[in-house]
């Protein structure tokens, strides 16, 4: 792996095989820091968030979004870029998982959903912020000390399925008093 970093059950690195680390029992949680694709941050800055809807689906691990970015209201601009990211992270996840199908949430966070730190139901979740400040997450062993993670990065987290009690717990970034918005990615299994 290139560039990684782990600290304590924490590994970070600017690749996507910082996600495989997972598969280790003592990483809770896998930072892929990378950049939004060039063509996506593009047409992400150009994307009025008032003008679309939420997306909530289950499909194939392999199943190709593009249908669902265009129902929601997306423009021609970003269905491609978008539509390309989000495949590329279904299939990352269902990698990790070998989960067949998937549940992806698509939407658009105005306020402080998820205010409390938690660990979630689950046995891997994938969240990636494409715009607004990104998820914060913290050791239990060390809650003073809230990171976040940086926008456009892919964050997996082991959800309670995997790995209980939790050692890494994670919230949405109060955004309210900033009158901020998100919008977030979130793949879990079917």
């Amino acid at each position: 792996m290139t560039l990684a970093t782990m600290t304590r059950d924490v590994v970070r690195a600017p690749a996507p095989d910082a996600l495989e680390t997972l598969r280790r029992p003592e990483v809770a949680l896998a930072i892929w820091e990378r950049d939004v694709p060039a063509a996506l941050r593009g047409a992400l800055s150009q994307l009025d968030l008032d003008t679309v809807d939420d997306i909530e689906a289950a499909l194939a691990a392999d199943a190709a979004p593009e249908g669902l970015l265009r129902a929601a209201g997306y423009s021609d601009a970003a269905i491609a870029p978008l539509a390309a990211d989000i495949a590329r992270l279904m299939q990352h996840h269902a990698g990790l998982t070998g989960g067949e199908r998937l549940s992806l949430r698509l939407e658009v966070v105005e306020g402080d959903a998820c205010r409390r730190f938690h660990a979630d139901y689950v046995t891997l979740r994938l969240l990636c912020t494409y715009v607004g400040p990104g998820t914060q997450w913290h050791h239990v062993a060390a809650p003073e000390a809230i990171e976040q993670v940086p926008t456009g990065a892919v964050a997996v987290f082991k959800g309670l399925f995997l790995l209980d009690p939790p050692t890494v717990l994670h919230r949405s970034p109060p955004i309210v008093a900033s009158r901020e918005r998100r919008l977030m990615l979130v793949i879990d299994p079917a």
